[in-house]
């Protein structure tokens, strides 16, 4: 994926532009805690190696 014409985007720039969208729409971006309680999920148990 590209930021800007012939500049290719991180991870990180992708996910800062979507929270500045966001923002700017009046919303806010929630945290992987809130988004569990919100779907009700629970959190995976890890598995060992």
């Amino acid at each position: 994926l590209w930021l800007d014409k012939g500049v290719l985007a991180t991870n990180a720039q992708l996910v800062e532009r979507a929270v500045s969208i966001v923002s700017n729409l009046g919303a806010r971006v929630l945290g992987p805690e809130e988004v569990r309680k919100k779907l009700n999920l629970t959190k995976r148990t890890p598995i060992a190696a």
